[in-house]
């Protein structure tokens, strides 16, 4: 074979995989956002789950990218493995929608496509607009490197050694594995299914051996999710275990029905068109519909299977830990589609300790408990670090390709994790008074005891409603957290007074009552911090309509 054509369909190859590349990164920054929203409410059961996989890896034209998202969901805790199952399912016939493109030959119009999307990039300023010409760029690219692998092809029906080889694949477990392999190494079932469509239609393949190297390239596909789950938690490893078993299992059981009727499966396919490459799509769509449609109902079982190669649970991340990350960093699965959600779960988790470690920092203020205090400072060692952390997080995603959604709400996530951090430097600072307290002995007033209480549930509500509202993006506690905010404001001025009142009848220590003054002036900050962290959302919403 001459090198000129060698490296035409090398060019060709890099042109379609570049293509591909371009076309699933920019419809992930431009609907990706969205996509997951619709993957987050739309998968409450296996079902629903299954027909938005479908939907969602038709769209964004690639099942290692899904299966990767639902990994990082429920490396997350956004969705269990039963509904995760389901996605995964849908995701496999999804697939098959680029072979079914590639079959119909756009090639033609590749430059036109490709023209359009590079005037729309350098003439028209709307980021969105601008990301969706770069999904057009993507599908031209994609064409122009079918159009270039096919006249290599074409060319290679010159060479006697080439027909030779290809010829000589007969075996159905050779060339299982010849599939298996090379989308291993390509990372994608779509593009290997693409070449061999394209190796059918010059003649250079039987069609009857695509079938089997179809097969190799449905478990080469479970090669990007397992490698995407190693870092993961042990649920994110049975969902990639999932995939694969799914995979596997199929192919043996189209193994066993080729086995038996061949002849007839080949004649089924071949009477939907009479073209060889709508046959290699339609053989590619059939399988997948077919194994759906067989391993659904057994969906729980395999489950249990991928439990049962993963068995056990994940330790528990105690405060008293060496300090870590639970659901983002470098032991966890990296996606852009889900990265924004995953450092809400973060942020979520280090203001249930910062809350947490106020009421106990409260609580040792009054019993003077050595353990309390010293938890306390324990704890906000630990969210000095998650402060850290997220915000280095957040700086490193802020350069990557996070979809325009996502990255419009990072400068919103920078306040929350400094919110956040500040409830935990005044449940230290209580925690400070206490230390005085028992020093020197100073007494609270029933009187005091029973404002700092009241002041402090009316200042957990605050907290617990932005929070609920910040991670479920939901204005749901707005006026609510508004008007506690204000009687937090009017409750602090009151008790301030009273405070002056008791001192001036002696009925407290200038000592205590300085102790006193500066608590409730914390529980005040503690509640504006609380509310801004509430207003975040707005602040996201805002950034998005900008």
């Amino acid at each position: 074979m001459s090198s000129s054509v060698l490296l035409t369909m090398a060019g060709g190859l890099g042109l379609f995989l570049f293509g591909m590349r371009v076309m699933s990164d920019s419809i992930e920054k431009v609907a990706g956002a969205k996509l997951r929203q619709i993957l987050e409410l739309f998968t409450t059961n296996r079902f629903s789950g299954m027909i938005v996989g479908v939907i969602f890896t038709a769209i964004i034209q690639s099942s290692s990218a899904c299966t990767a998202m639902v990994v990082s969901f429920v490396n997350a805790g956004l969705m269990n493995l039963y509904q995760a199952a389901g996605v995964i399912f849908g995701a496999n016939i999804g697939t098959t929608v680029t072979s079914q493109l590639v079959s119909f030959n756009l090639s033609a119009y590749a430059p036109l496509i490709l023209l359009a999307g590079v005037l729309a990039l350098m003439f028209i300023k709307n980021d969105k607009v601008k990301k969706f010409s770069e999904v057009i760029i993507g599908f031209g690219v994609l064409f122009l490197g079918l159009s270039t692998m096919s006249s290599a092809m074409s060319a290679m029906r010159e060479e006697p050694r080439v027909v030779g080889l290809l010829a000589s694949l007969h075996n159905p477990f050779m060339a299982t594995l010849m599939g298996l392999v090379l989308t291993s190494i390509i990372q994608s079932s779509s593009v290997t299914v693409s070449i061999v469509l394209l190796l059918a239609n010059q003649d250079l393949l039987s069609l009857h051996i695509t079938l089997y190297i179809i097969l190799g390239c449905n478990i080469g596909a479970c090669s990007t999710a397992l490698l995407a789950s190693l870092a993961g938690k042990k649920d994110a490893k049975r969902t990639a275990l999932i995939h694969f078993w799914f995979n596997v299992i199929g192919t043996l059981l189209i193994y066993v029905l080729l086995f038996i009727a061949e002849e007839q499966v080949m004649k089924l396919i071949w009477m939907i068109s009479s073209d060889k490459g709508r046959f290699v799509a339609n053989a590619h769509t059939l399988i997948k519909v077919f194994q759906v449609l067989v391993l659904f109902p057994f969906s729980n079982l395999i489950v249990k299977l991928a439990c049962l190669c993963v068995p056990g649970e994940d330790k528990k991340i105690g405060y008293r830990e060496s300090y870590q990350l639970k659901y983002i960093g470098e032991k966890v699965v990296f996606n852009p589609a889900t990265a924004v959600v995953e450092v809400v779960k973060e942020l979520d988790r280090m203001a249930s300790l910062a809350s947490e470690n106020l009421n106990r920092a409260m609580n040792a203020l009054i019993t003077l408990d050595d353990e309390d205090i010293q938890e306390v400072y324990e704890v906000e060692k630990n969210i000095n670090f998650l402060n850290h952390a997220i915000t280095d997080y957040l700086v490193k995603i802020n350069q990557s390709t996070l979809p325009i959604e996502d990255l419009k709400s990072i400068g919103a996530l920078f306040h929350v994790v400094n919110d956040i951090e500040r409830i935990g430097d005044h449940a230290e600072n209580v925690a400070d008074c206490a230390r005085q307290r028992k020093a020197d002995g100073s007494k609270f007033s029933q009187e005091a005891q029973k404002e700092m209480g009241e002041m402090l549930e009316l200042v957990n509500t605050v907290v617990r409603y932005a929070i609920e509202m910040f991670v479920k993006s939901e204005y749901t506690h707005m006026q609510d957290v508004i008007e506690l905010e204000d009687r937090v404001d009017e409750m602090e001025r009151e008790f301030q007074k009273a405070h002056v009142e008791r001192l001036t009848r002696g009925e407290c220590t200038p000592e205590a009552g300085m102790l006193f003054s500066d608590v409730i002036s914390g529980l005040e900050r503690v509640s504006d911090h609380a509310t801004n962290i509430a207003f975040a959302i707005m602040d996201q919403e805002k950034a998005n309509e900008g």
